[in-house]
C-alpha cells in the first residue's frame, strides 16, 4: 500500500469530504493518515474524522476543493500489525450458533476459542448501535454469512460473526448476526471517557473466560 493510494474524493455539503477506497485495510490506513496530519496541523479546521466500511468522511474542511486535490496524492503507508492500541476482552463460548459456526468451519466447538483468541482483530468502524465496533481480522476462510431470520432480541455482550467482521452488542437489540459468546465488558458507559470501549483503530483480542 505504499505509494500513492487509489481513491476518489467527493464534496459532501460545503464543509464536507468523502473519501472512496477500495478495502477495509486502505480505510484503516488513512483514517491513521488523517488523524496524523489533523495532530500535526495540516488539516485545519477538520472537526471529525469517521471512518466506515470502504470510506473516510471528513468535516469541517477549511478549502475543501485544494484538500481534494491534494490528497489522492499522498503517500499512506499501510498499518502495521502493532499499531494502535490492544484491548483484551474475556468471552463465555456459550452461545447459541456455536456448535453450527464450528460446523462451518469444519472444527470440533473446543477449537472455536483458539481460532477466535489467535486473532487480533481491528476496529474499523463503529456504527448500528452506540459502543458497537465493526472488528475485521477474520481470515477469509472463516467469513460467515448473516442468519436467514434475524433474532428479534439479542443480549448485550453477545460477541457476534458476520460476513468479514466479528462485534459485541452493547445493549440487547435485534440482530441477525452468528451468535458464538458472551463477556462481561462493558462496550458503552456515557459516564466514562470515553464511553465507547471500541474506537476505530483499536485493536482487539478475545480470551476465553476461565481459561
Amino acid at each position: 500500500m505504499s505509494g500513492a493510494m487509489p481513491m476518489r474524493v467527493l464534496p459532501v455539503g460545503v464543509r464536507g469530504l468523502l473519501i472512496e477506497v477500495g478495502s477495509a485495510g486502505e480505510v484503516a490506513a488513512l483514517h491513521a493518515e488523517l488523524l496524523r496530519r489533523r495532530d500535526a496541523g495540516e488539516l485545519e479546521g477538520v472537526r471529525e474524522v469517521v471512518p466506515a466500511a470502504r470510506t473516510v468522511l471528513l468535516d469541517g474542511v477549511r478549502e475543501p476543493a485544494a484538500l481534494a486535490a491534494r490528497i489522492p496524492r499522498w503517500e499512506v503507508p499501510p498499518l502495521a500489525e502493532g499499531d494502535g492500541p490492544l484491548v483484551t476482552v474475556a468471552v463465555r463460548y456459550d452461545g447459541p450458533d456455536l456448535a453450527e459456526v464450528a460446523g462451518a468451519w469444519g472444527v470440533s466447538v473446543r477449537a472455536v476459542p483458539g481460532l477466535v483468541g489467535g486473532i487480533v482483530f481491528r476496529v474499523a468502524f463503529c456504527g448500528f448501535a452506540p459502543g458497537f465496533g465493526y472488528l475485521t481480522g477474520l481470515p477469509e476462510r472463516l467469513h460467515l454469512p448473516r442468519r436467514a431470520t434475524p433474532r428479534t432480541a439479542v443480549p448485550a455482550g453477545s460477541l457476534a460473526l458476520a460476513g468479514e467482521y466479528a462485534g459485541v452488542y452493547p445493549r440487547s437489540s435485534p440482530g441477525g448476526w452468528q451468535l458464538i459468546g458472551s463477556t462481561d465488558a462493558v462496550l458503552w458507559d456515557p459516564g466514562r471517557e470515553p464511553a465507547a470501549l471500541f474506537a476505530p483503530g483499536v485493536r482487539v483480542r478475545f480470551t476465553e473466560a476461565g481459561a
